[in-house]
């Protein structure tokens, strides 16, 4: 069977036109999907019943089965999911000033390597379908639900390499930005990449109004390439002409994500380096604290190392934000609670 979540309002237009049926029921059929957020094919009641037959027929309206859930103090909810082929992935709620996040995971393991990442415990099994990623929204959504809340962003940045899975994570964006599914909107809507450059070039030809993170992490190519093995394919000279690039074709500004080792890339040098990368480009850094791995042997710069690296950006001229912690009262890093699980 089909899975209904994957299919975007073209499709059941296309569906139902070879259905002879009209097409204008495509969009009843999204508002009872993703408005109303109906759990069965024959709640919505305003489709003929013929139609409720063949969808009943060929489509799988069920949700993600919930292994687990954690939630922490701060209000971060980490769920465990188990596909229909049985493999676990993780989806995170994450509580913020602005709104409600959702951390979305792209592919059941990540062949990148990142050395301090959990998600790459697990190599790569498979790429998730669009359906499945959608599902994770629409599981968070119905939670929310119940507290008269609602999913305000969507972050693609758990397990996998999403331009890894590009057509797929595309059309889930799509699909989430739809006026007339959950309405989300394209600039609350970010994908992150490790540095895929053809896919970065593919992307901004793309010409698409969602917003693009860098996993940066280092300011050099000899310690980037120490610890993500994807700078010895796509140095930091290739990623930065990709990303240039970009900005000329979008001229969107674009977030380089830098998680703060301790030792490792915290230092003033590092500082300066990355400063320097960053002069005269339309982008800002986003300074990540570490939560820790057992298995990697790296540890979470301290909070005063934070801030001096911190502060040395902002004297520089350089923007940066330093986020704060999220569930770091539970298996926080990403790919974590799953590596528990599977182990």
């Amino acid at each position: 069977m089909k899975d209904i979540y994957a299919y975007s309002v073209q499709d059941f237009e296309d569906y139902l036109g070879n259905l002879n049926m009209k097409k204008f029921r495509a969009k009843q059929l999204y508002a009872w999907l993703y408005q109303k957020r109906v759990d069965t094919i024959d709640a919505m009641s305003d489709l003929a019943k013929d139609l409720r037959e063949h969808l009943t027929d060929d489509f799988n309206l069920s949700e993600l089965k919930l292994r687990t859930k954690q939630e922490s103090a701060d209000g971060t909810v980490k769920f465990l999911f188990e596909l229909e082929d049985k493999h676990l992935i993780e989806t995170v709620l994450m509580n913020n000033d602005y709104g409600k996040s959702v951390c979305v995971t792209s592919q059941v393991g990540c062949a990148m390597g990142c050395k301090f990442c959990a998600s790459g415990l697990l190599k790569k099994k498979r790429s998730l379908t669009t359906g499945e990623m959608v599902k994770q929204i629409m599981y968070v959504q119905k939670y929310l639900d119940e507290v008269d809340d609602r999913v305000r962003n969507i972050v693609i940045m758990g397990i996998g390499e999403p331009f890894d899975n590009y057509d797929n994570i595309i059309k889930f964006m799509n699909i989430v930005n739809s006026d007339l599914g959950l309405a989300i909107g394209a600039r609350r809507i970010t994908v992150s990449t490790c540095g895929l450059v053809p896919k970065i070039i593919e992307f901004a030809d793309g010409q698409y109004q969602y917003n693009l993170a860098i996993s940066l992490h280092a300011p050099n190519d000899e310690l980037r390439s120490k610890i993500m093995p994807i700078n010895k394919v796509y140095p930091l000279k290739e990623l930065l002409a990709a990303l240039d690039y970009y900005s000329q074709k979008s001229n969107r500004r674009i977030t380089l994500e830098y998680i703060l080792l301790a030792g490792e890339n915290d230092t003033p040098e590092c500082a300066r380096q990355l400063a320097e990368l960053v002069k005269g480009r339309n982008a800002y850094i986003n300074l990540i604290p570490y939560n820790s791995v057992d298995e990697a042997d790296f540890k979470s710069s301290s909070d005063k190392n934070s801030l001096r690296f911190y502060d040395m950006l902002m004297k520089l001229n350089v923007k940066a934000t330093l986020r704060a912690k999220h569930g770091d009262d539970i298996e926080a890093a990403c790919g974590q609670l799953r590596a528990q699980a599977e182990r």
